[in-house]
């Protein structure tokens, strides 16, 4: 009696051991510890999900609003078709609203979770963007963009070495338009060999000094520093030997009687007649163009004499960026849509539809891009360009009356002590 017994509690003993070992997570008893559990993880809506690794989800419809300038909407809408279609394991209902690059940080500003997940901006915008933690940081695919994309353009979607949006386009900047029958190419390397034939033949070379952007090409070629200290306040060394010497060779240019500048009418209008060259951008290619028929070039800007040396100048860069907002809900599926909207086929795709000149460095080399003149012009150029995103609005107004005092040939008060004012305005 007693052997049975055991019998029967050895057995009682097997088949609890046998259910105890049977449970899993699948068990709706069971529990598990939130801060390992690896699934819970990668699918937490509160900011879990690793967009470098995480997979889309295939069962849920995935929706995204896309901000763009009236002009892209035709484009914008076409290009979202081909990435629905080239990604058919997902569903997508992606909304299009009309918000331009020049207006979207204000927009974004007004309703921060309103704004479009994925949203086109100008490259000056960065820097408050970024202060408002409005975008997401580029963590899918970065080394790829990265490399297809010119320098200039990465520096400009990225703060402290850390990439925040999409290079989209690469054509805002400046360069020299010039009238081929008039210069030859060896001509246009240098400012003093252009103003040597332009007073040899009557003609003049435009470029409007009294304008902030313009006339920091001159310091910033010569090494001068425009940039951002510690404390966010704008930092300027345009006053110091180097920058004196500098602003003597504006000057120089000024007086020469080849000279003439004035506001963009003027160029437009002179161009191809008695303007031969002129300092300008892509949206006067049109004018330029239909003025100068067959004489019609660009390239970069020249070398100027500092000092007696020969020194290359420089130019802003403006670019078109494409960012994701931080407070998307999708943030792999946002990126991937931004990436794909910037990948070199939709930016030839912009330049054929718009003139838009591409970032991308294979797409800068498609026949069509590379035979457009003002964009070949600002190609040379870029290599000289520097982004905008240090620059704040303490500088614009000082460095404006600077070249106007230097055009209207002021010399009430030294130039050193006109430098000086500037500078500590600017840093003001």
């Amino acid at each position: 009696m007693k052997r049975i017994l055991l019998s029967l509690l050895a057995g009682l003993f097997l088949i609890t051991l046998l259910v105890g070992c049977g449970t899993d997570a699948s068990d709706p008893g069971a529990t598990s510890d939130p801060g390992t559990d690896a699934t819970s993880a990668a699918t937490d809506p509160a900011g879990g999900d690793d967009p470098e690794t995480s997979q889309p989800n295939q069962n849920e419809t995935v929706t995204l609003k896309v901000w763009g300038s009236q002009d892209q909407q035709p484009s914008l809408g076409a290009m979202i078709d081909a990435f629905k279609a080239a990604n058919p394991d997902v569903t997508y209902d992606i909304s299009l609203g009309v918000v331009g690059e020049n207006d979207a940080k204000t927009k974004y500003l007004e309703d921060p979770e309103a704004a479009a997940d994925v949203f086109c901006f100008a490259n000056d915008q960065l820097r408050d963007l970024l202060a408002a933690d409005a975008l997401y940081e580029v963590t899918r695919n970065k080394d790829e963009i990265v490399n297809r994309n010119v320098p200039g353009a990465v520096e400009a979607a990225s703060m402290d070495g850390v990439l925040y949006a999409y290079p989209m386009t690469a054509d805002n900047g400046y360069f020299m338009y010039y009238d081929k029958s008039v210069f030859s190419e060896d001509d246009m390397k240098s400012l003093d060999k252009m103003m040597e034939v332009a007073n040899a033949k009557d003609k003049k070379i435009y470029m409007d000094v009294a304008n902030g952007w313009y006339i920091a090409s001159f310091f910033l070629g010569a090494g001068g520093n425009l940039s951002l200290g510690p404390d966010g306040k704008q930092v300027c060394d345009f006053n110091n030997a180097t920058g004196l010497a500098v602003a003597e060779g504006i000057m120089k240019f000024t007086k020469d009687p080849s000279f003439v500048t004035g506001d963009d009418a003027v160029f437009s209008s002179g161009i191809g007649g008695s303007i031969a060259a002129g300092v300008s951008g892509t949206w006067n290619a049109g004018t330029v163009a239909e003025n100068m028929g067959d004489n019609y070039a660009a390239c970069k800007l020249p070398t100027f004499t500092v000092d007696g040396k020969q020194v290359q100048m420089a130019s802003f860069g403006g670019y078109k960026l494409v960012g994701v907002n931080s407070l998307t809900k999708d943030p792999t599926h946002a990126m991937d849509l931004a990436d794909f909207l910037t990948n070199e086929e939709n930016q030839i795709k912009r330049f054929t539809a718009l003139q838009l000149g591409p970032s991308n460095i294979n797409a800068s080399k498609d026949p069509a891009v590379a035979a457009d003149v003002a964009l070949s012009g600002l190609a040379q150029q870029s290599e000289f360009a520097l982004p905008q995103n240090e620059v704040t609005g303490m500088y614009w107004d000082p460095a404006k009356a600077l070249g106007t005092a230097i055009v209207n040939g002021d010399e009430s008060v030294s130039l050193q002590q006109r430098l000086d004012d500037m500078v500590s305005q600017i840093q003001a």
